[in-house]
């Protein structure tokens, strides 16, 4: 057990690093090449104050369109992977993913609603978050009054699934009703996901929430294990599994939120990357958690720099995720199920 746990721990220091060096190759490639020793020039320079010995061209690029994009990707991937590796424990299956409760299609129509209304980037997202969150408020009080004579977590699941049905047809009739030629194609782009338009300031809007959705988890990881057990053997072990209930759907919902108002409809990082992460460190949560949110981190920046370096045009992050993660999750059902039949 010593053994394995040990082992655990080094895969994980293996994903964080694994996780700088794409940071790193990140703020090198694009349609600007930079040479790995400006890049350090620059930051070793101005860490020490010195004289400054670059362009200002090469200081904008590296500062104010990469480097923002680079930890907006790995704010919105880790926020997207842990809440999926949170409700996939919390409600003990691997087919669950972040926007189980309906908050990625209450943010969605938020956002188009916000565009449609034409209002400013900044309340395009306020938008997005407030109906994300509203959406995940409503699946939870179906729910809770629905689990009175049911299931609760099977509760949780038909209201999210329900409430995300009703928005997604919102969002249907708010694309009928926008002007074809000016409204609707901004509409689709930013249903498409990506992360072309984000600024410092988008990237420190989401950093708050997206932290404080993650301690709770870091902080409480080890109850999930417990958790995976069901309701009554958690609660003989002693764990108000009510309470961490709604502890697991707040900081989930309020990571997801923020990171589809920034970065649109990013589909699959929830399911796939928590699979990754659990094939590469196994089921234990006390590393399976951190696992998943570096992974998630890393996966969503390696994609995003592919997204604007393999052609002329950017390609659509929401798409690129889904083309590569559609394979990567059939070869990991077709793998877990060889290994079951072993």
């Amino acid at each position: 057990m010593q053994r394995r746990t040990i082992s655990a721990e080094a895969k994980l220091g293996a994903i964080i690093i694994a996780v700088v060096a794409i940071s790193f190759v990140a703020l090198m490639v694009g349609r600007y090449i930079i040479m790995p020793d400006e890049i350090l020039n620059m930051f070793l320079t101005k860490l020490l104050n010195g004289p400054q010995t670059w362009s200002n061209d090469l200081e904008t690029v590296v500062m104010n369109v990469r480097l923002p994009r680079i930890f907006a990707a790995l704010l919105v991937g880790a926020a997207l992977s842990g809440s999926g590796a949170a409700y996939q424990g919390l409600f003990r299956n691997p087919m669950v993913s972040s926007d189980i409760l309906g908050v990625s299609a209450g943010a969605s129509f938020g956002a188009v609603l916000g565009i449609l209304l034409s209002m400013d980037f900044l309340y395009i997202q306020l938008m997005a978050f407030a109906f994300g969150l509203l959406a995940v408020t409503i699946t939870y009080l179906t729910a809770s009054r629905w689990s009175k004579n049911s299931d609760a977590l099977l509760s949780l699941i038909l209201g999210g699934i329900i409430v995300g049905m009703v928005f997604t047809s919102f969002i249907s009739l708010t694309k009928y009703l926008a002007d074809p030629l000016s409204k609707l194609p901004a509409i689709t782009f930013w249903l498409m996901g990506g992360l072309s338009s984000i600024r410092s300031a988008e990237v420190e809007g989401i950093l708050g929430p997206v932290l404080l959705g993650l301690l709770p988890m870091f902080l409480l990881r080890w109850k999930f294990n417990i958790l995976t057990l069901g309701d009554e053997e958690a609660r003989a072990l002693g764990v108000n599994t009510a309470r961490l209930r709604k502890i697991i759907i707040f900081c989930a919902t309020l990571m997801t939120a923020s990171a589809v108002a920034v970065a649109g409809i990013i589909g699959l990082v929830g399911l796939i990357v928590p699979h990754l992460a659990r094939f590469a460190v196994g089921p234990d949560y006390r590393v399976l958690m951190p696992a998943s949110v570096f992974m998630g981190g890393g996966f969503l920046l390696l994609v995003d720099t592919l997204s604007r370096t393999i052609l002329s045009v950017e390609i659509p992050l929401g798409i690129l995720t889904s083309i590569i993660g559609a394979p990567i999750f059939m070869y990991l059902l077709l793998t877990s199920r060889r290994t079951s039949e072993c």
